[in-house]
């Protein structure tokens, strides 16, 4: 199994760090290439003429290794809400029919659509969020009901960012592919830790940012685009999207037809000469460890926590419907007030999430974290 990475990172032992899924810690590498962008952008007359370009193609490589693609499939994003942006521009959804989405699944998912539903001519239809945590029955029955307009679009995340719930996203692909429907998939909670191959699954979209499980800084995000909606327009206007604009010789503007594939869609301002190398090196660690070696040590410690927590003041989901890295606990009568600050205070550190405590260990998390956690728990909830 895939040791504690923890001396990879600056957590000193007394911080018991839960929180991967709001933000993670930069490991000391991806620190220290953060710190060789600031150096570098501080002196651009060092900066050699061809170094941008090999910059975005290392990232939109590692981007792309994750999610077993062609990396002339993928396109520079700023964020998660930029390429559901895209996704709506290049993406017509048919009047008449609906958009599924999870109920209170994050607003990156959700608000392009709730917006657009009434120019366009499409309902939202929200699934609700199951008892019994099973979000995908909860998704396959909401495409299959009887009477209800026909599905132009699901766009979800693949686990649900307050509940921790797993989605079976190969089979909701399946059954919205059989019935022409677009798929849109929220990979914010999932890529990098549950293995992604969007060669077998074939959504139309998939996104997911760097500074959650993917050991990176915020404001890098990667869109996957699949092939049939490349000839799109793009959300922004940009030289490097179209054949031949070139500031160096003149005409300025010989070619403006666009550029084929994913770059196209490469967002305005993409040469982040800071982030975007964190960005690469944080998720080429996450690729060479592999996404079963990590979900198989996280999933070993939130076992560990369930366990620990069997008869405690909190409900612990069901191992077949929650994810290997996340573990949200609720409770009879409501999260008692102050918890998550009384945790804090001891230097133990998770999140609020929709009236659950919300916990995700990373690579960097161990047993003593764990043990520390149920400890520490017991006796503040108490």
């Amino acid at each position: 199994m895939l040791p504690s990475q923890r001396a990879l990172f600056d957590i000193p032992r007394e911080i018991c760090f839960l929180n991967a899924a709001s933000w993670c810690p930069l490991p000391i590498a991806v620190q220290e290439a953060g710190r060789a962008g600031v150096a570098r952008k501080g002196q651009p007359w060092t900066i050699d003429p061809a170094f941008a370009s090999r910059q975005h193609e290392r990232a939109r490589r590692a981007a792309a290794r994750l999610i077993n693609a062609d990396s002339e499939d993928v396109a520079l994003m700023s964020s998660v809400s930029y390429g559901v942006a895209t996704a709506a521009k290049v993406l017509a959804v048919p009047a008449g029919t609906r958009v599924l989405m999870l109920e209170n699944d994050h607003s990156s998912a959700v608000l392009e659509w709730t917006t657009r539903a009434g120019a366009q001519g499409f309902t939202v239809d929200v699934v609700r969020q199951p008892d019994d945590g099973d979000w995908t029955a909860a998704v396959l029955a909401a495409i299959e009901r009887r009477g209800a307009p026909p599905v132009g679009l699901a766009s979800l995340s693949s686990v649900h960012w307050s509940d921790g719930g797993v989605i079976d996203i190969d089979r909701v692909a399946t059954t919205l592919r059989a019935r022409g429907a677009a798929l849109l998939v929220d990979a914010t909670q999932a890529a990098g830790v549950i293995a992604i191959d969007v060669r077998g699954l074939d959504p139309d979209f998939l996104v997911f940012p760097t500074y959650k499980w993917l050991l990176g800084p915020y404001g890098r995000a990667f869109l996957y685009i699949a092939k049939r909606h490349q000839e799109g327009v793009p959300l922004e206007q940009t030289s490097y999207g179209r054949r031949d604009i070139n500031s160096e010789r003149a005409p300025y503007f010989r070619d403006v037809d666009y550029v084929s594939g994913g770059r196209r869609f490469d967002m305005g301002e993409r040469d982040h000469f800071i982030s975007l190398e964190m960005a690469s090196v944080g998720m080429e660690m996450m690729a060479d460890w592999g996404a079963a070696a990590v979900a198989a040590r996280l999933r070993m410690l939130t076992e560990r926590l369930a366990d620990g927590l069997r008869n405690s003041a909190a409900l612990v989901p069901d191992a077949a419907v929650r994810a290997p890295h996340i573990l949200s606990l609720r409770f009879r009568n409501g999260m008692p007030a102050g918890l998550i600050e009384r945790l804090a205070a001891e230097r133990v550190h998770v999140a609020p999430r929709v009236g659950r405590v919300r916990i995700s260990p990373h690579v960097y998390n161990d047993e003593d974290d764990v043990d520390r956690f149920v400890e520490v728990f017991r006796r503040v909830s108490a």
